[in-house]
């Protein structure tokens, strides 16, 4: 274990390989911009780590002591917030994806290009930084799930001081309904920042409602307002302090469940942004039943929005089959039996026959769908 001179005006970045020609050509291409610590095994990455505060890593994905994505998916468990981009020889699109599903941030394979190893760093340093201003900004400003009038200002501090650490980035104006596309990039990192397994599960969530939304023939407002509604359904969940999304386990009552005010909590976050009010009502609505059994308001039948109905459906299936660390998933036949059961009246039988439907036509592109970070 070799480690150099600390910095605190640079990044730290932690070598894990277990060859010394890569770990010396890595520690030349990234010395001069960054603080380096090296480790040849998993035993002593783990120790360094913690010893140490680390904000990214380069990971080999065969060690001498145990393989490299076993490794990484302990390090995103118990440090969720150091970025892990994956350098190796060994490599293959299937084990790439693996990484990219268990949370790295990016993949190189050896021998690397010195400019798109150097790019690839920079971008996730950047990506991080934008992370950690986030993991901040929610945990000491509680005012963007308040009244409209507090969370008006504390969204508009959030915009100004997030779009400032992109690079290139121009002064931002009050958003409104027709910047929706603008703030995608906040709302996915919020996401993230929060979870990245979140920030998947709502990717997937949304697919689910855009393939519903092409089947029901909804006007192009009413598929937008869809898309993003399904997005942002468990943006409240954002206000919660140590949000996991591998304890938001599924109970018997087929509900997923961690926090009951998190509807609320997403609907008054976004109240101030000026987006369709179809958003809203997604996000208030998506836990209510057909029964009315759901919360926070119970809501029954029709009185639940329609496209609340379709997020409804799309999350529990998600929940129920979501492939992620520290959760056994359901396969498809037994996640629709679930959501299905004639005992319960949890969702609109006609929409969830339709969504039934969907599901099974489009197997083929559902179990390998992610998101992928984007730097």
């Amino acid at each position: 274990m070799t480690t150099s001179a600390p910095s605190p005006t640079r990044p730290t970045i932690l070598i894990i390989d277990d060859e010394v020609g890569p770990r010396d050509a890595l520690k030349v291409v990234l010395g001069p911009s960054c603080t380096i610590h090296c480790a040849e095994n998993a035993r002593t990455a783990l120790e360094l780590l913690r010893q140490q505060s680390i904000d990214l890593i380069t990971l080999d994905q065969k060690l001498p002591d145990r393989p490299g994505l076993e490794l990484l998916q302990e390090i995103k468990l118990n440090y969720p917030d150091i970025e892990v981009v994956i350098v190796t020889g060994y490599g293959s699109l299937k084990s790439a994806m693996e990484g990219i599903r268990h949370g790295a941030a990016g993949y190189l394979l050896k021998p690397f290009n010195t400019h798109e190893l150097t790019t690839l760093i920079q971008q996730t340093i950047e990506k991080k930084r934008r992370l950690d201003f986030l993991r901040r900004y929610l945990r000491n400003s509680p005012e963007l799930w308040r009244s409209p009038e507090q969370s008006t200002h504390a969204w508009q501090t959030l915009q100004a001081d997030y779009f400032s650490l992109s690079p290139n980035h121009e002064p931002v104006a009050v958003i409104s309904s027709q910047d929706e596309m603008r703030l995608l990039p906040l709302f996915s990192d919020i996401l993230e920042a929060t979870d990245r397994q979140l920030l998947n599960h709502s990717s997937r969530v949304s697919f689910y409602a855009t393939l519903m939304a092409a089947r029901l023939n909804l006007s192009l407002a009413d598929q937008k307002a869809l898309a993003l509604g399904a997005f942002l359904h468990d943006i409240g969940k954002t206000s919660l302090p140590h949000y996991r999304f591998s304890d938001d386990q599924v109970l018997p009552s087929r509900e997923p469940v961690l926090c009951r005010e998190h509807p609320g909590n997403g609907a008054r976050m976004i109240e101030s942004l000026g987006l369709p009010a179809e958003v809203g009502q997604i996000i208030a609505a998506h836990h209510e039943r057909w029964d009315g059994q759901g919360y926070p308001l119970g809501l029954q039948g029709a009185e639940i929005p329609r496209l609340a109905r379709i997020v409804g459906m799309a999350q529990l299936f998600d929940h129920l089959t979501a492939d992620a660390p520290g959760r056994s998933p359901l396969s498809m036949e037994q996640a629709i039996q679930r959501i299905a059961d004639p005992s319960l009246m949890q969702f609109d039988p006609q929409l969830l026959e339709l969504f039934i439907d969907v599901v099974k036509e489009s197997t083929a592109s559902i179990p390998t769908m992610t998101a992928v970070p984007a730097a």
